[in-house]
């Protein structure tokens, strides 16, 4: 058996999965990996470009603890987003409520009575 880690590239963000294969067919004159399953008894093929995958052994300790470090990693970065978020939105609100303040001035301002007409 052998044991893989691969990137998914999504957006915005890129993280990674781990699996199992039982084959897996690779040259050096391609950019590919032809990773074999078996489903429904039938052989199933699934192609993965080689600039994709993190790990690729058959020592299932090891995979595993680099899967468990990719996690941690994730986790912390995660955190670390929802900080930076919970920042952003706290930094917008603030933003707005005072463009509405400015903008209750500028209103008032130019409701007072005391402002010439030849100036509005």
């Amino acid at each position: 058996m052998y044991y893989v880690i691969k990137k998914q590239n999504t957006n915005p963000l890129s993280t990674f999965i781990g699996f199992k294969v039982p084959k897996y067919i690779s040259s050096k004159k391609s950019d590919t990996v032809i990773f074999e399953f078996i489903q429904n008894d039938k052989p199933v093929r699934k192609w993965v470009k080689k600039e994709d995958i993190i790990l690729l052994t058959d020592d299932r300790e090891y995979f595993l603890k680099i899967y468990k470090q990719f996690e941690d990693v994730q986790k912390q970065q995660q955190v670390l987003i929802d900080k930076a978020q919970a920042n952003l939105d706290k930094t917008l609100e603030t933003f707005t409520e005072t463009m509405q303040d400015e903008i209750d001035k500028y209103t008032q301002f130019l409701d007072d009575s005391d402002i010439p007409q030849n100036l509005l």
